[in-house]
């Protein structure tokens, strides 16, 4: 594994800190809201926690190369789905579950409804852009140089482990040539 060079932790630093700027800013918000009807105090919260969500997705994107296009159903089904569901539950007084997820009469929104927004907000992006790829010296993607794609870590090891075996395999071929002649 190769170590992270300065732009690298300047990356960090900033994406760190963008996270931190966005809680005290949430927090704003929360007390702005305070003062509203309950439908549009949730609205707000709601769309604060799913850009707190994308935040997170961009905050955590973390490889080499270029980002890779890709659509994931898997993470539309059991990502994405199941957070419009609460969101909708919790806007909707006619969705199943709408009094478990529904905000407080003060326009608090539920823990599981919050978690949702941000489920939401991190979940959209993931399902099209999942991954990075790396890029050959040609310009074109490494699809099965493996040496390129994984170096080290236990694959290494294994590599390490048959070829001595292999290597060993042959000294003893060796001497016993040199036993016979």
């Amino acid at each position: 594994m190769r170590k992270p060079d300065k732009k690298e932790h300047i990356n960090l630093f900033f994406s760190a800190f963008l996270i931190i700027a966005f809680i005290v800013c949430a927090n704003f918000f929360a007390d702005f809201t305070k003062n509203m009807d309950v439908m549009t105090a949730q609205l707000i919260s709601l769309a604060v926690y799913a850009v707190f969500g994308l935040l997170l997705f961009y905050a955590t994107r973390v490889g080499d190369g270029k980002a890779i296009k890709r659509f994931s159903p898997l993470t539309l089904i059991v990502l994405v789905v199941p957070a419009c569901f609460i969101i909708v539950g919790s806007l909707a007084s006619f969705m199943p579950l709408h009094d478990v997820f529904a905000a407080d009469a003060n326009g608090k929104v539920a823990l599981m409804t919050s978690l949702a927004a941000i489920a939401l907000g991190y979940g959209v992006p993931y399902t099209f852009f999942s991954g990075f790829e790396l890029a050959n010296e040609d310009g074109e993607a490494a699809q099965d140089d493996e040496k390129t794609v994984l170096e080290g870590g236990v694959e290494a090891d294994i590599l390490d482990v048959e070829e001595n075996e292999e290597a060993a395999e042959e000294e003893a071929s060796m001497q016993d040539v040199e036993l016979e002649e």
